[in-house]
């Protein structure tokens, strides 16, 4: 869970879905979304899809959606990425809720930092650090997962 779902959650989305794809894992549902409504029906930033594309990560099939009141039945686990995201899914987070919400790093076990910087303001190198920091973040979830 992002912004606008169209940098941060959709590369997770992305490689998540890569990753459990590669192992095997389908029954690994996933989805991305975001908290404000700015580019709901859009693809993803187009540096988001050059990094991407340059990494072997499709991209281009995704569009940005805003969270949904269900998102929080139908998914065990919603993840935001950063603190900012993280209040606004719990003031929005229906009373009786079953999904766990929480920031996706820390959940991955990813300490160094809390949040997943936001790239839309820089430099290509910024877009490369998140898609970086997301693998190891999404390879590190798949792992708790399914252990």
């Amino acid at each position: 869970m992002c912004t606008g779902n169209i940098c941060r959650s959709p590369t997770a989305e992305a490689l998540f879905e890569a990753a459990v794809k590669a192992q095997g894992l389908a029954h690994l549902t996933h989805d991305s979304a975001g908290v404000d409504s700015h580019h709901i029906g859009q693809m993803p930033d187009p540096r988001t899809r050059a990094v991407a594309k340059s990494r072997g990560t499709p991209m281009d099939h995704l569009v940005a959606r805003n969270v949904r009141p269900e998102d929080y039945y139908t998914f065990d686990l919603i993840l935001a990425m950063d603190e900012t995201h993280l209040a606004a899914l719990m003031r929005k987070r229906p009373d009786d809720a079953t999904a766990h919400i929480a920031l996706h790093l820390d959940y991955a076990g990813i300490t160094e930092r809390a949040d997943v910087p936001d790239p839309y303001y820089g430099e290509t190198a910024d877009f490369e650090y998140v898609y970086d920091l997301l693998t190891r973040a999404n390879n590190a979830l798949i792992a708790r997962l399914t252990a």
